[in-house]
């Protein structure tokens, strides 16, 4: 590297990513007066067919911190009854309405929509600083200790300092990488083609997930369009491309005819977006100086669509347990590890979940064959008895131990 150039900067914080956990992390620390500098390898947040899904518990999270009347003044569509069809039959999976919380919904919301609300709301903190086009190449260490990161930026390279970096870049972390830190991959049988179908303003249907034999797809009203998640066996990406887009759409079409009238916007394969799902998490999540949340830490299956919900729930306890300590320098890796204690439940709870709906549902159903879809007992009895549909919303929407804000605040300043 040519060093003539090279510029430097010192922050007590680098959030490497900024996804939910990055950006959540980045204004939390923001909010409690720590130096912190947030790093996105894009010029923006716009991508498309990422996590829309903004669960109660961080519908939860955005009120205490006072941004909720503003965030949902922002265009959404809310959804409380999760129903599907499996096999022909109707069932319900989840009723959030009996969640005894504030906003018992799920908001389904662009994540670029989110991601820029939380840096614009941030803007009031001079202690927070969001590099976008900023891409982190390599860490810097002392020893063996993590103290800071390279990035590529448009002006050039930087090389960050800081007394803690944060990985927040996701399941193909950069950081993680160079730490070395080991993956434990957990598996899953599928693959998600997204697409966007057109939808007409008098065309309305409540279900978002249909199962029939050899076929499972999910779709969303997204306002002016359909968000549909069609779901394929693993690694059969390349077969399902070789029976031709005109073989895909007709089985869309015949799993959800309210698309029928849209599916034409599907025009070519640069229309569909594949989702290669893994399921996997650190069993170490830190290195002395650093320390890895979200996705970084644990890919999550798209199952329930609470990848987005737990990477905010790992920023709020990231920041409830260690916002004091940055104040004073890095935390011991000890203190690091705390934040792994606190998540480690959720996760593998979450997870566990998961599995057992794709060894279930999703691989009983990719299967295929001309035998009729029986309904498992377990989707039987929730759709027969309501109280069990509150029992899975709260799984859904709120999860296993959600975080409340309880990091340190000062009052904004005017933004650098």
């Amino acid at each position: 590297m040519d060093v003539s150039n090279l510029r430097t900067m010192k922050v007590r914080c680098c959030v490497v990513g900024g996804g939910p956990a990055g950006m959540m992390l980045g204004y939390l620390l923001g909010r409690a007066g720590v130096d912190v500098v947030v790093l996105e390898k894009h010029a923006d947040f716009f991508r498309d067919f990422r996590g829309d899904t903004v669960h109660p518990s961080t519908l939860q999270v955005m009120d205490e911190l006072g941004l909720i009347d503003g965030f949902l003044k922002l265009p959404h569509q809310e959804l409380q009854k999760m129903d599907g069809i499996f096999g022909g039959v109707s069932v319900r999976v989840a009723d959030l309405s009996r969640l005894k919380v504030k906003h018992n919904f799920i908001a389904f919301m662009p994540q670029w929509d989110f991601l820029n609300f939380l840096r614009e709301a941030g803007k009031r903190f001079a202690s927070l600083k969001v590099m976008m086009s900023a891409e982190a190449t390599d860490l810097i260490r002392r020893g063996d200790t993590i103290a800071g990161v390279r990035a590529m930026t448009p002006d050039g390279p930087i090389e960050i300092e800081a007394d803690l970096t944060v990985a927040c870049d996701g399941r193909h972390s950069t950081v993680r990488e160079r730490a070395g830190l080991e993956v434990e991959e957990i598996g899953a049988p599928m693959d998600v083609l997204w697409f966007r179908a057109g939808r007409r303003p008098n065309e309305t249907e409540n279900v978002f997930a249909r199962v029939d034999p050899g076929k499972m797809m999910v779709t969303f009203d997204r306002g002016d369009y359909w968000q549909c998640a069609y779901v394929i066996a693993k690694g059969q990406y390349e077969a399902v491309k070789a029976r031709g887009l005109p073989a895909l759409l007709d089985d869309v079409v015949r799993m959800a005819p309210v698309l029928k009238s849209g599916i034409a916007e599907v025009k070519s394969w640069d229309d569909v977006k594949l989702l290669t799902v893994a399921i996997n998490r650190l069993p170490r999540w830190t290195r002395p100086g650093l320390l890895c949340i979200g996705d970084a830490a644990h890919a999550m299956s798209p199952v329930g669509g609470v990848g987005v919900n737990l990477a905010v729930q790992d920023a709020v306890a990231t920041a409830n347990l260690l916002a004091a300590k940055l104040a004073k320098g890095c935390p011991s890796e000890e203190e690091l590890d705390a934040v792994r204690k606190r998540r480690e439940f959720p996760v593998r709870l979450t997870q566990r979940v998961q599995v057992i709906a794709q060894n279930n549902i999703i691989t009983m159903a990719l299967k295929g064959g001309n035998q009729p879809l029986t309904v498992p007992l377990p989707l039987r009895l929730v759709t027969a008895i309501p109280w069990l549909q509150g029992l899975t919303a709260r799984f859904i929407g709120l999860g296993a131990r959600p975080e409340h804000v309880h990091s340190p605040t000062i009052a904004p300043s005017t933004a650098r």
